[in-house]
């Protein structure tokens, strides 16, 4: 009986956590970063004025897309849901049951948080420079 328990206990240490990361990328566009963050900044409410209650969820709903998918810290997002909650929630060990984390994972997180950055920064500087005219088009003179 002992070993049937220990034998369920690993198994959900393994499977709960990814079920978690896979409703939430499959139904939400959140990952488990941006869902606590929401969460918990949805609990800050300072009014119980309606319009400023929603104002304040729209800001707190901003805040935390950013994290989630399609946001600019989504790498950070992924990495701090994959490398901080998930192993909460599995006493510090990582879904192979080790205790440090590889550094190919947290390279790949730091990689990703880098580019996804470049991207925001390019599409910026693209935006401004179509206001003023720019915007990468050239123009023929007559």
């Amino acid at each position: 009986m002992e070993w049937t328990k220990e034998q369920y206990n690993k198994q959900y240490e393994k499977w709960v956590p990814w079920l978690e990361d896979m409703y939430l990328k499959l139904f939400t566009k959140d990952n488990k970063a941006s869902y606590a963050t929401k969460d918990n900044l949805d609990k800050t409410k300072v009014t119980g004025v309606d319009q400023v209650d929603k104002l304040q969820d729209d800001v707190h709903h901003g805040v935390a897309g950013q994290l989630g998918q399609g946001g600019l810290g989504q790498p950070v997002g992924d990495l701090v849901s994959k490398e901080g909650v998930n192993r909460t929630e599995r006493q510090g060990r990582d879904d192979k049951g080790g205790y440090v984390p590889t550094g190919e994972s947290l390279t790949e997180g730091a990689s990703a948080a880098a580019g996804k950055a470049q991207e925001g920064v390019s599409a910026v500087g693209s935006s401004v420079g179509g206001l003023f005219g720019g915007g990468g088009q050239d123009k023929a003179r007559k």
